[in-house]
């Protein structure tokens, strides 16, 4: 009986969390702001993208936020001509939601750098198959998945340990702005789980 339940459980999470392959074009997507204003992933066609999925209730969020290390790499990001997106999948029935405006103070109170999506009926996260809090995907600008997975190498919650970790996401971009393959293009996500 235990296995049969095993079974039907994963197999009702597929869906949920069928990833988008690397090398693949990104879905597509239209989301709101924390300001209200409405942005589509088409209008940064050309772009180098970063989705970031973001959950300031988790710890492992804020391992990236309370040193204001996330926003360090946002910005650096930004210099190279990347657009950083910040998805909040969370579902308004958890208590870790946030309205826009306590969204909107906490990421003024960490350096937040980026732009914050809100994804509340968790769709475009469906869609990438995004399971933590971070999970990072990068898209190229030819609109193709170029990285997918953890933001570094070392899968705690300390903010000290950032700083000895291997970056994936920015070694990924670095190589992406100088024309070269990106050398770890998939990793493991860790982190909290989307809050669905």
């Amino acid at each position: 009986m235990k296995f049969i339940t095993f079974v039907i459980v994963s197999l009702l999470s597929i869906p949920l969390f069928a990833a988008v392959e690397t090398g693949q074009v990104a879905p597509a997507f239209t989301l709101e702001d924390i300001e209200g204003n409405t942005v589509s992933l088409s209008e940064f066609a050309g772009k180098t993208v970063v989705l970031e999925w973001v959950n300031p209730g988790c710890p492992f969020v804020r391992k990236f936020y309370d040193n204001q290390d996330m926003p360090a790499f946002q910005k650096a990001a930004a210099e190279m001509g990347v657009v950083w997106l910040s998805i909040n999948s969370t579902n308004p029935g958890h208590k870790d939601y946030l309205t826009n405006a306590a969204a909107a103070s906490w990421a003024s109170e960490h350096g937040f750098a980026a732009t914050w999506l809100v994804d509340s009926d968790g769709k475009v996260g469906q869609a990438y198959g995004a399971r933590t809090t971070p999970h990072m995907f990068i898209i190229d600008a030819e609109g193709k998945i170029a990285y997918q997975g953890a933001i570094d190498s070392v899968r705690d919650a300390k903010p000290s340990s950032i700083a000895g970790a291997t970056n994936y996401v920015m070694d990924a971009l670095k190589a992406l702005d100088a024309g070269e393959p990106v050398s770890d293009a998939q990793t493991r996500p860790y982190g909290c789980s989307v809050k669905y």
